[in-house]
């Protein structure tokens, strides 16, 4: 066993490890069908005892769901955003009267909070690859903070089967695009945004990851597909119970980490190409964001104040 005081600082909190797979508590909470991955869960306990469920704690069965740009799943598959209905969107209150509407691609699963209230979730948690829209009424400052989960097929080893492999790490991905009622620019996502990780899996050997204060940098932990994976390890924080509210001090989370659209491997997913308008114009040009490692950081709180 690796020696836990020389990997991690002192002013650290440092990570509960689990190892090997988790305990599958609920075999799907959502199903699109034969070619989209069923979005399990489970739970596992780590060798200090506590309990953590994997991929990760969420919303999606109790609250509202954002409305669609491009889901197969609900037959919405718009070719271009003019073809969004907008005015049918709901308009979720955030408490004020302002109004704004958020774009998002997700990879794979988003919670959206703005000013602590959380207002929508991904209607897909898996796959197949969707995107969205969300309309909301709020006041400035704007505190936006979102859930991100890169969901995996072998709960508790942050991995799935694809690419000939079982085991092989997924990678996550965020782009936001927030406009007023007016379709002017509020907010992009890039490298201003806070991110933190609290899930990082699959871990081949636990002493590749380093922690620093609020850095948890998993750079030097491989990425490599095996056929079997089944005694690697993840490393778990506990999430801030209010970090989401505008109150929560974020300044000591690390910057997020922005990746080409390659990088996350969107050129051909109809989902982002086709709002190319929207998400990747040259006078607002959302970013990809994540933490610093896309593969392996499997659950990423995001945050960013907007006056």
């Amino acid at each position: 066993m690796m020696n836990l005081s020389s990997a991690f600082a002192t002013d650290s909190p440092a990570p509960s490890f689990t190892q090997g797979p988790a305990k599958i508590t609920n075999e799907g909470i959502f199903d699109c069908g034969l070619r989209a991955r069923i979005s399990k869960m489970g739970t596992i306990t780590a060798q200090d005892g506590s309990e953590w469920v994997v991929p990760g704690e969420n919303h999606f069965d109790s609250a509202p769901k954002a409305a669609d740009l491009y889901n197969e799943c609900n037959g919405n598959t718009h070719p271009s955003l003019e073809e969004v209905d907008l005015a049918s969107v709901p308009v979720f209150d955030a408490g004020g009267e302002e109004e704004f509407v958020m774009y998002l691609f997700a990879d794979n699963y988003f919670e959206l909070y703005v000013n602590g209230t959380l207002l929508a979730v991904d209607p897909v948690p898996f796959t197949p690859f969707n995107s969205n829209v969300v309309r909301f009424k709020a006041s400035r400052p704007l505190t936006v903070a979102i859930k991100m989960i890169d969901w995996e097929e072998n709960l508790g080893l942050g991995s799935e089967h694809n690419r000939g492999a079982d085991y092989h790490p997924g990678d996550g991905g965020l782009v936001a695009h927030i406009q007023d009622a007016k379709g002017e620019t509020v907010a992009l996502t890039d490298s201003s945004w806070k991110a933190q990780t609290f899930y990082i899996a699959p871990l081949q050997v636990r002493n590749c990851l380093m922690v620093s204060g609020q850095t948890r940098d998993s750079s030097r932990c491989a990425v490599t597909s095996v056929r079997n994976g089944s005694e690697f390890s993840a490393a778990h924080w506990a999430i801030p119970p209010q970090w989401m509210s505008a109150d929560f001090d974020d300044s000591i989370w690390p910057n997020a980490t922005t990746f080409t659209n390659r990088a996350v491997g969107v050129d051909n997913k109809r989902a982002y190409t086709n709002f190319s308008n929207i998400f990747d114009t040259q006078d607002a040009d959302a970013q990809f964001i994540w933490s610093s490692n896309l593969i392996l950081d499997n659950v990423v709180l995001l945050r960013k104040t907007i006056k």
